[in-house]
């Protein structure tokens, strides 16, 4: 079957965290059943699969109650161990009338990235875009006519695509900004501090090299923070993943002096990278682990700085297919169900991976064995062979028997005294 793909506005898209899939999705549907049941005298919407293992954690029944319930009453019911045989983020939304009878009943997936899927059908928004899916027929394409991947976006999406892109530009930059200023304690059980304006400001005493690198950690952490604490925020590819590619377009952009144009040229080609794994395989947690979330992210950077810095389609690829390969396997284990724990680290170390996968690329003609949508169908494969414990559940991995650790009122901490072996 030939599989075509989306706009990459589906893949970059503007919204609230803490995350693409339990929030962002969750409110959207409910915006829309809403559209077609708003003389409702009451909503029942059941929470499936892995929706509903760590919805709580992620804001779904806030997402949720707040466009309904100035409506009509809503009854949210979770249901953890009920997998609906096409996605594991079903849930089903039931409308009633002042008799209490139900009128309508529908069920959607959230397949990740903040896309809804219906069963058997594929994400329902905008029509395809792209004749091509697969990353070596691309790179072939770009061989043989001179052009490079962000001129195939270019051919293929609509005239306001670089409207659309400085948009998720101007988004990302205010993400880090925001970021950088804020300071506390992220919401949630974990009372996990903000870090990001600490790493910058340390940054500032090291030497050129560990200066840069303390400075895409910071950045990484900046939007990732912003994210956990529902700021406003760019899917690149999912919100648990926000961080990767603003960290690493920012950090270029300050410290090398590319041009607008030039990063939203890498961002039309990080989105291209983007799409061709959600086309082909998934960038849901929920269903292929974190590999699908901060593996595709540090792709995308990895091909995007590449491009920056003049690689050619063949290294451009090999970037991406490096940024991917070694993600292979990351779970999704959220600790108490929050995009806090491993999810925040986790998008400064593949922000910082994406930049090394550019230097090594860029150290070669571009040849190399595995290609990257071998990478893509193996990252599925091993998706489907990971337990759903290790998928966004938050019964596995870290999360598994997590108790948060809590200390008498009158104990005072230094954190000096702690060694880390």
């Amino acid at each position: 079957m030939n599989i075509t793909m989306k706009s990459i506005k589906e893949l970059y898209r503007i919204g609230t965290g803490p995350s693409s899939s339990h929030t962002m999705a969750p409110r959207k549907a409910a915006e829309q059943f809403l559209q077609r049941h708003s003389d409702a005298a009451a909503f029942r919407v059941n929470l499936y699969g892995s929706l509903a293992a760590t919805g709580k954690g992620h804001m779904t029944d806030v997402a949720i109650i707040d466009v309904l319930q100035p409506i009509a009453p809503v009854d949210i019911v979770w249901e953890p161990k009920v997998f609906l045989p096409f996605h594991p983020n079903g849930m089903k939304f039931t409308s009633f009338n002042k008799q209490g009878e139900e009128t309508d009943n529908w069920t959607v997936f959230s397949v990740g990235g903040g896309a809804l899927a219906e069963e058997g059908a594929s994400t329902l928004e905008s029509p395809d875009r792209y004749d091509m899916n697969k990353m070596t027929d691309i790179l072939l394409w770009c061989e043989r006519t001179g052009k490079s991947y962000w001129e195939y976006v270019q051919q293929c999406e609509e005239s306001d695509v670089w409207d659309y892109l400085n948009e998720i530009w101007k988004t990302m930059q205010a993400a880090v900004k925001r970021g950088l200023e804020q300071e506390g304690v992220l919401p949630g059980p974990l009372n996990l501090r903000r870090k990001a304006s600490t790493y910058f400001i340390r940054a500032s005493g090291y030497k050129q090299s560990l200066q840069s690198r303390g400075l895409v950690f910071a950045y990484a952490l900046a939007v990732s923070e912003e994210n956990a604490s529902g700021g406003v925020i760019a899917t690149a590819p999912t919100c648990g993943s926000c961080g990767v590619m603003p960290a690493v377009l920012y950090h270029l952009q300050k410290s090398r002096e590319f041009s607008d144009m030039r990063i939203l040229r890498a961002l039309a080609t990080a989105g291209l990278v983007g799409n061709i794994v959600k086309a082909n395989a998934s960038i849901s947690g929920a269903e292929v682990g974190c590999q699908g979330e901060v593996g595709v992210a540090c792709a995308m950077a990895s091909a995007a700085s590449n491009q920056l810095f003049g690689g050619s389609p063949a290294q451009i690829e090999y970037a991406a297919e490096m940024g991917l390969e070694h993600h292979l396997g990351m779970t999704c284990d959220p600790v108490c169900g929050l995009v806090q724990i491993p999810c925040i680290e986790r998008n400064a170390y593949a922000a910082a991976r994406a930049l090394d996968a550019n230097i090594y690329a860029s150290f070669t003609d571009g040849t190399h064995r595995v290609s990257f949508d071998r990478v893509v169908v193996a990252m599925k494969e091993t998706g489907k062979d990971l337990p759903s414990l290790y998928k966004e559940t938050g019964e596995g991995g870290l999360a598994k028997d997590y108790q948060q650790m809590e200390l008498p009122p009158e104990t005072s901490v230094n954190l000096n005294q702690f060694t880390y072996k």
